[in-house]
């Protein structure tokens, strides 16, 4: 899959391509609730991104940072991702999820764990 020719491309749609968001709509519901940023400015689902925009996006409690490099024609492969953008999210971020991913599980209050649960839990520790 190569870029489009296409000289722009929709917020919403291109958050969806790139495997930011599950679903378009939920790209679009972050956009209107002031979670994606183009530079300093909050962006509108229809806005236009262009090939070298960054764009922060808030994904549960990681603050992402992502460089606009092609866009796709549709949703593309986790492998052909770098051809589309650029994660420049710090590797702090990104412990920082993981450890409130802990902190959450660690709280769990409905007493004992279910099977799930253990095995969550498990992965999370690194015990398998």
């Amino acid at each position: 899959m190569t870029a489009s020719t296409e000289k722009d491309c929709r917020l919403d749609k291109w958050l969806w391509c790139v495997r930011v968001f599950k679903t378009r709509a939920e790209a679009t519901e972050a956009c209107r609730a002031g979670k994606v940023l183009i530079g300093p400015l909050e962006a509108k689902p229809g806005r236009d991104v262009h090939a070298g925009e960054t764009i922060s996006v808030k994904v549960g409690v990681t603050q992402r940072t992502l460089k606009v490099l092609g866009l796709p024609r549709s949703r593309v492969g986790a492998k052909l991702l770098p051809e589309f953008m650029a994660d420049l999210t710090p590797a702090a971020e990104y412990e920082r999820a993981r450890q409130a991913g802990i902190e959450h599980a660690l709280a769990h209050e409905r007493g004992r764990p279910t099977k799930k649960d253990r095995r969550d839990m498990s992965r999370l520790f690194g015990f398998e």
